[in-house]
């Protein structure tokens, strides 16, 4: 949690930083520093809403005088014409975070709204979509937190909170075993209590994996759902299994009825639209 909150916060520095430079000279010229007033965020789009939180932290720090008030909460559904939040106080204030806030508003509620998409296919099964380090640079800690509000789950957060041996680190490592092995020699001796999962490619790869065990979970990259159906059957229980790859949301069920734990996507966060939302003088 120390971590989330430093990176949000340094986020929300650079972002001010980039965006107001040495002063917002259009709203300082024209605006007296005593005239106060209130905007609305107003909802023009059905959606999930995510991202109050981090709005509310926004203007917090930027001014800790304006007053928020929340009418909806991170995931709540939401549609044209609903307000959600009213923000009262200075109009210099107001005018400053206004872009920042929507930027992130409308970004995490975009995600948070495919997710609950994709998320809602696979109902009646029991596999869960996560999200990928497919994010953008510098937002991945809000991306994910807008994943989870969409009702899916988190994959890993960087580099550094699980080891994930793709098909490029068993190449250069030298196989499947030798990713393995080394992967675990490694956590032993940094003691480390990190999660493994390995990615395959095909059966043999699968079958090598299922002999040498000492994994968490396995990864079937680019496998049809025939091969995944198999492939779930070849592990019959005993590691997690996930599906990842070229799956769509037209395909998506079909993975998740093959018995599969995990389907990884990376357009929940790659190539997801804001969800359309101002904040209005009111």
């Amino acid at each position: 949690m120390e971590k989330e909150r430093e990176l949000i916060d340094r986020l929300i520095d650079l972002s001010f930083a980039e965006d107001i430079g040495d002063g917002d000279h259009t709203t300082l010229s024209c605006i007296p520093a005593t005239a106060m007033g209130k905007s609305k965020l107003l909802i023009k789009e059905e959606g999930i809403l995510a991202g109050v939180e981090i709005a509310k932290e926004v203007f917090r720090r930027f001014d800790p005088e304006l007053k928020v008030t929340v009418y909806m909460e991170d995931g709540t559904p939401v549609k044209p014409g609903d307000v959600a939040m009213v923000v009262e106080g200075k109009v210099q204030s107001l005018l400053q975070t206004e872009r920042l806030m929507l930027n992130i508003m409308q970004r995490m509620s975009g995600i948070a709204t495919m997710t609950h998409k994709y998320q809602s296919r696979l109902e009646g099964t029991h596999t869960h979509v996560l999200d990928t380090r497919k994010t953008t640079p510098g937002m991945r800690i809000l991306e994910k937190m807008a994943v989870k509000i969409g009702g899916g789950m988190n994959h890993r957060i960087g580099l550094f909170d699980m080891i994930l041996l793709k098909d490029n680190h068993v190449d250069f490592a030298g196989g499947i075993d030798k990713a393995i092995t080394r992967a675990k020699e490694y956590c032993k001796a940094k003691g480390k209590n990190l999660k493994i999962e390995i990615e395959v490619r095909n059966f043999d790869e699968l079958q090598q994996v299922l002999d040498l065990g000492g994994v968490d979970r396995i990864m079937f990259d680019n496998f049809t759902p025939e091969m995944t159906r198999k492939a779930v059957q070849m592990v019959n229980g005993r590691f997690e299994t996930e599906s990842s790859g070229g799956i769509t949301f037209d395909t998506l069920r079909d993975y998740a009825e093959c018995g599969v734990d995990y389907i990884s996507v990376g357009a929940l966060t790659h190539s997801v639209k804001g969800l359309d939302m101002s904040f209005k003088a009111c």
